[in-house]
């Protein structure tokens, strides 16, 4: 019995070893042919080594080639390397005026003809581009293999050797780059990773977490909307999308996810167009929120359509409700494969239901459906899957947790890493996390924060490499060790390729020396990728010095943004160079007489008490702001001209001297009625009159 068993085990590696004995061993696997593999994959060829992309779907460039050609790019200045050299086969390729074949070249206003590089492109352009690119390195490309997640990967004394496939493909290699977007190899290797929110507290950060405060106007609800299904009845139950929890404290960590969404290819010419397709599971009480959006009021366009050559766009979420399909994602990163094929389907359902809503429910009103009907797919792109994107938009899934771990600090070069392998620049840009019910009883969005880090920054090696002891030969430049609010600024396209280009050089340099990826000579790294034209770092001309008062720096009483009460549509902005707390507010210039801000201070004790309005003043301010003083039953109303620069700490003016009683609302209303120029709220202070 023991000598069949063991002839049993000993015929069955040999059958293994033979089946296997012809799988070729490459220097570098890349699993994911993103955009950030494909660049990682090129630079392995460069420096003569032999590598095979193993792309999980049949197309390459992810999200570069799946809709997204407006490039968010913050300083383009800092985009060097293979990812710069992507962006001059754009141009090279638009240089050509046969490529024009539904618009005038010198009609679109983004084609330089003195730029190197152009950062606009069709879907179709950006794929062609990564195809040709790997043919002329000569790498083989797998499409259409998925890792086995479950036991797919053999490793060895903290090694990768190889990984299988779910049809039972074996790749072996020396050294390993997880490029997806979701970081299945990495988490299959048994590194340490994170989903969700982390506290602010966690990294010392101000943005993460939750985040209450409205800090940005597009993606909110500027109107007042019922989220129960039957509208002012709790017991009826909510309205899709929206759930009954509350929200979280500010700054306080959670599971929750940024919304996703397609990167949806639209045309406007006529001949290159297609409907928009209803879905064949099509729930109209989806869309019952937007519906009562729209009709409250809210008429902005919901989705910003940003124009590429040809008529054709790359269509994003803009608004309160909009194609990002908020709240719907949060088990993605972990998802099993046919559980993730769910999510994108429901994605797919929900957006495509969303768009012919806009265009053909009579509920919607005249003024969008009209503007739909300029609009369908664009009838030349995505032509195998309906004119759809291939590609859904993960703005965050799974972020290795390594030695070093970016955060706000290192965006705003608080804090300045050392070993940089690429720079960020653009904002720190998170997405609506959830919708929920506020404690007045309406729909609510939260989460979406967009802040400028103020130039651009560097990103260390140690981000993209696992924790010593983990794995010695992998590299992770697209789910790197990041927080989930510097993950925002990161995860753009370019600074993806950027370091796919890093992450190989440090592979090809642990290659050569027979060590880890761990101990990479970073002087040896940094020297490769300079020849290699990457930018490594970034003198900023100096920075334009913003003073923010701090309200808990002044005498008084001061009314700042957490006590405004607003009607209708304001925007928050810090582009003047001094003003009270973290920003200030205006009216857009739009609506006059539909928006107001309202302060609200109770006194203790009755007294005589001077009041001061806070603003920033410029030449396209109003003359003629009406503030109301409502103080003891008496209102008095103020003129106030905000071109004229405030004569009180060059932050306020007063609104005079005013009786005042105990435990008696003071309301100071800041209105926009026949306003001649943009109106702005910053703060109220109220002081004694001694």
């Amino acid at each position: 019995m023991l000598r069949t068993f063991v002839s049993s085990i000993v015929l069955f590696l040999l059958i293994s070893t033979m089946i296997h004995a012809d799988v070729r061993t490459y220097d570098v696997v890349v699993y994911g042919g993103t955009s950030s593999g494909v660049a990682a994959a090129v630079q392995c060829e460069r420096m003569g080594k032999s590598t095979i992309v193993i792309e999980p779907g049949k197309h390459l460039g992810g999200l570069t080639s799946g809709g997204l050609g407006m490039t968010d790019s913050g300083n383009k200045a800092v985009i060097g390397g293979i990812a710069r050299e992507f962006y001059q086969r754009v141009k090279k390729h638009y240089d050509d005026p046969a490529s024009w074949q539904h618009e005038r070249r010198d009609g679109y206003s983004r084609y330089r003809a003195a730029d190197d590089a152009m950062w606009t492109f069709e879907p179709q352009v950006a794929e062609t581009i990564f195809e040709k690119l790997v043919s002329e390195h000569e790498v083989p490309i797998a499409r259409e293999q998925r890792v086995n997640r479950d036991a797919g990967v053999r490793m060895t004394n903290d090694r990768i050797t190889s990984i299988t496939m779910e049809s039972g493909e074996v790749y072996r290699g020396r050294m390993f780059i997880d490029a997806t977007y979701e970081g299945d190899l990495m988490a299959a290797a048994g590194v340490t990773y994170t989903v969700g929110r982390e506290s602010n507290s966690a990294y010392g950060e101000t943005l993460n977490g939750v985040q209450k405060r409205e800090n940005t106007h597009n993606h909110r609800f500027p109107v007042k909307v019922d989220p129960y299904v039957v509208p002012g009845d709790p017991a009826s139950g909510l309205l899709p999308g929206i759930h009954g929890n509350p929200p979280g404290e500010e700054g306080a960590g959670d599971h929750r996810v940024q919304a996703y969404c397609f990167r949806m290819c639209m045309s406007n010419v006529a001949s290159n167009r297609v409907p928009f397709p209803k879905p064949e599971d099509y729930d109209e009480r989806r869309y019952e929120l937007l519906l009562r959006t729209l009709e409250a009021g809210d008429l902005r366009f919901p989705m910003h359509p940003s124009m590429m050559p040809n008529g054709k766009t790359d269509t994003n979420n803009s608004g309160a409700f909009s194609t990002d399909n908020i709240g719907m994602n949060y088990d993605y990163p972990d998802a099993s494969y046919e559980r993730r094929e769910a999510i994108i389907a429901e994605h797919e359902t929900y957006q495509k239901g969303f768009m012919w809503t806009l265009a053909h429910h009579p509920r919607a009103p005249s003024k969008i459906r009209n503007e739909m009907a300029t609009w369908g797919l664009a009838a030349d792109e995505f032509v195998e899957n309906g004119n759809w994107p291939h590609q859904l938009y993960i703005r965050e899934a799974r972020r290795m947790v390594s030695d070093y771990v970016a955060t706000e600090l290192d965006c705003r070069r608080t804090r300045v890493a050392e070993d940089s392998v690429g720079m960020g620049s653009y904002n720190m840009d998170s997405h609506n996390v959830q919708r929920y019910v506020s404690t007045d009883g309406f729909a609510k969005n939260e989460g979406d924060v967009q802040v400028s880090p103020g130039g651009a920054y560097s990103i260390s090696y140690r981000s993209i490499v696992p924790r010593r002891g983990e794995c010695e030969n992998l590299l992770v430049p697209v789910c790197l060790s990041s927080s989930h609010i510097a993950y925002g600024s990161i995860r753009m396209e370019p600074v993806f390729m950027i370091l796919g280009q890093s992450a190989a050089t440090a592979a090809v340099l642990a290659l050569e020396a027979s060590g880890s990826v761990q101990d990479v000579e970073y002087s040896r790294l940094s020297a490769r990728l300079i020849a290699d034209k990457q930018v490594l770092e970034w003198t900023s001309p100096p920075a334009r010095k913003v003073i923010r008062i701090d309200p808990n720096s002044l005498p008084g009483i001061v009314l700042d943004d957490e006590a405004m009460e607003q009607t209708g549509l304001w925007v928050s902005s810090t582009s003047s160079d001094h003003f009270v707390g973290d920003r200030y507010w205006h009216d857009r210039n739009e609506d006059q007489g539909t928006k107001t801000i309202r302060f609200r201070y109770v006194p203790k004790e009755s007294g005589r008490f001077e009041v001061r309005l806070a603003y920033t003043a410029n030449r396209n301010r109003a003359t003629n702001v009406p503030i109301s003083i409502e103080t003891a039953g008496n209102v008095t109303t103020v003129i106030v001209d905000q071109r004229k620069p405030p004569t009180i700490d060059n932050a306020f003016v007063s609104l005079g001297n005013y009786a005042c009683e105990a435990n008696r609302d003071v309301i100071v209303t800041i209105a926009t009625a026949g306003a001649n120029g943009y109106v702005i709220a910053d703060a109220i202070q109220i002081l004694p009159v001694r």
